[in-house]
This record gives C-alpha cells, structure tokens and sequence, in this order.
C-alpha cells in the first residue's frame, strides 16, 4: 500500500471538530447539546447581504478576478477608511475565507524551514496552516493569570534567529479575546523594525470589542508598513461563516504581486461570497450596536458565572466572542470526551473546545478550555447550569 506523506501526517487534526462523532452519539441519545465549542455565531446574517444573494440577476456563475471582483475591493477599501486604515483596492486581494489569506501570507513570505513566532494560545488552525507551508511555529506563552496579555519584549528577542521570518498576532484574539492595546503593539512594531521580520496580524474580531476599548490595526503603526500583512474575514462580523470570504491587506506590493499568483493557481474566490461581503459593507450601524449590545450581556453572563464555580479563573476579555477557563480538572481533552459519553443533567450537556489544541508547547492548556459565548443567554444560563453540574461529578476533579 503507498505510504501517507510526512506532511499529512504531520497535519494535526482539529481540537475543535475532533469531538464531533461524540456529540452525534449523545444525539442519537436524545441529548440536548449546547454548542460552546465552535464560533459559529447564532446571531443573524444581515437582511441586506442575504437579499443581493437571493435577489441577483445573474444569467451565469462566471469566475472573478483571481484578486477578487474589483468592485467589491473597491468597496472593501472604503470599509477600512471607516477604520482608519489607509489602503486601496489594489493592495487587497479576496481570499477563500481568512484561512486562505494566512496559507497566502505565509507560502508569499516565508521558505520552508522558516520560523514564526506566535503567542500562545493562539487559532488551532495556525499549526496546520504551518505544516502546509512547511514552516515552524516558535510558541511565546501568554498566561491566564495575566488575562493572557502580550508576554514580555525580551521573551520575543529570545526567540528570534537566523530563521525568524515573522511575528503573527490574532487581535482580538481567538481562544483568548485578549485584546492587544497600542502599547502593546507598538513593542511589536520596535522588534519588527529592528529585525526587518513581516508582521502578519489575524483581525478577523476587530467589531467586537468592548467596554469602550479602542481597536488598533496593525495598519496603524508607524514605520513598518511594508511589513505588515493583515488577513480578515466576513465570517464572523457579519455571522456569515459559510460564505467563505476573506481578504489579505497589505502595502508591500511584492507581497500582493506574489500572492496573486497564488490566487490564479486557485483560479477565482466564490461569486455568491462576494455578492454577499459587497453588500454587506451597507450593512447599518444599528445591525452592529444590537451585536455588540448582545455579547456583551453573553459574556458577562459566562464569565460571571463561570467565576463563581470553586477552582475556576476565567479572566473578562475585550473583544473576540471567546473566553479560556481554567478548570479543577485533570484533562480537558478527557473532561470534554466526558462530557459527550458520560454526563448529562436533565437529558442536556455542553460541548467545549480543550485548549490543548490551541498551544504549540506540549503539556500546556490541560486544565483549560474555550467557550464561545455564540448562543442566546436563555440557552447559555441553561449550558452554564449544566458545567457547574458536571464539575461537581467529574471523576478527573483535582479540588
């Protein structure tokens, strides 16, 4: 039989879907389950954007452009105007969702062999996009017990070699919703100056930040310009998860000429997406304030409730619509598992991400999880009851 390559076996699956076979079993059990462990917002696609889908007179599905309908850049650039990011259609390229602007990123920037340094924890989905491109990951640990903010400047020099080739950054952050602040940032920017690396910055969150912190676009610093590569999403501002939208910004051209030829290998991204994301940039404000006023109560709901459990921390985040929890548990991988085969409390339970998977350093994220607070607040009342039940039954308890 022909042997698998080295790098489908290197290719870690999933934390956050490994899980699936067993909620499908407790399913077929007749199991309510309430699904924390995905960020697939309940929250509803806006009409504006569903209607240019239904509404369209296409004759024909037709490729676009391999960078994207060019209207459709066109008005992604006076979308980033809103947010004081300076850029044209010509320096954003339309990707098949964010995922394929960090695959881009890092094939147009980055040999194989090369190194990124990435805080941690950071999006599972980073380590496979890395065995893709035949790169490595250089973890820097953030720590729950300072909310997970960016660990110190000189951790960062430590790191870096004759291979470093990048610094990536999620912000907000997804498992953390840590939100980076301009000091922050700034830090970043000094090292990326200093070194000549690429800065690629994931702000697939940056609508959702709260308690009236301010976002700052790696866009925004001064200096480094040229190295700075942003990839974004419709996904999750616009709860359209599977229009598969996404968009690679930045104003190095060598970056964009080079991810071009990328895109021509993939031909064109979705017609039906981008009618959908074009529109979508009408989308009225009043849509975002009833969003924003929405997770707010959902995250202080979790958190609130969460804290109130002996042995668990759960610091407030800024932005993103997620939170890490560290538990009184032995095993997230095995307390989630069990979650799904063994426990239930009125005939429900509670599916949540084991932040094992969100680490590159082994052994790190044991005791904690993710929960993305991406359900009505009757329903995440109802799968916190169901957490705290099941902390006080699980076998694997440490307190």
């Amino acid at each position: 039989m022909p042997e698998i390559s080295s790098r489908g076996l290197n290719m870690p699956p999933s934390p956050i879907r490994k899980l699936v076979p067993f909620a499908d079993a407790a399913k077929k059990k007749g199991r309510t389950i309430y699904h924390l462990n995905i960020g697939q917002p309940d929250i509803e696609t806006p009409q504006i954007a569903l209607n240019a889908v239904k509404n369209n007179k296409l004759d024909y599905i037709a490729y676009s452009h391999s960078a994207g309908i060019e209207s459709y850049r066109k008005k992604l650039a006076e979308y980033y105007h809103r947010y004081n990011i300076d850029v044209d259609h010509n320096e954003i390229l339309v990707t098949t969702g964010g995922s394929e602007a960090i695959i881009f990123a890092f094939l147009s920037c980055l040999d194989p062999g090369m190194e990124v340094i990435v805080p941690e924890p950071f999006y599972a989905n980073y380590n496979g996009f890395a065995v893709m491109a035949g790169i490595k990951i250089r973890p820097i640990t953030s720590v729950i017990e300072t909310g997970f903010a960016l660990p110190p400047v000189e951790n960062f020099e430590k790191l870096i070699t004759g291979k470093t080739g990048a610094i990536l950054i999620n912000n907000p952050n997804n498992p953390t919703g840590y939100m980076y602040s301009r000091k922050e940032l700034e830090k970043l920017r000094d090292i990326i100056k200093k070194h000549d690396l690429y800065l690629f910055a994931d702000e697939v969150y940056k609508e959702f930040c709260y308690d009236g912190e301010e976002f700052v676009s790696t866009m925004h610093l001064k200096g480094i310009e040229q190295n700075v590569v942003v990839m974004d999403s419709i996904s999750k501002r616009y709860s359209a998860c599977g229009v598969r939208i996404g968009a690679l910004i930045t104003k190095n051209k060598d970056v964009i000429n080079t991810a071009l030829k990328f895109a021509q290998a993939r031909l064109s991204p979705p017609t039906y997406g981008q009618i959908c994301g074009e529109a979508a940039v009408e989308t009225p404000q009043d849509y975002f304030d009833g969003v924003m006023t929405e997770y707010v109560e959902r995250r202080n709901l979790v958190v609130d409730s969460l804290n109130k459990l002996p042995g668990v921390i759960c610091p407030r985040p800024k932005g993103a619509f997620y939170v890490a929890a560290k538990l009184p548990i032995d095993d997230s991988d095995q307390f989630c598992k069990w979650l799904l085969e063994e426990f239930e409390y009125q005939n429900q339970t509670v599916m949540l991400a084991p932040m094992g998977g969100f680490y590159s350093t082994p052994g790190l994220g044991k005791n904690e999880v993710r929960i993305g607070y991406v359900l009505n607040v009757e329903a995440l009342k109802k799968a916190m009851k169901c957490l705290e039940e099941a902390l006080k039954t699980y076998p694997g308890k440490t307190n």
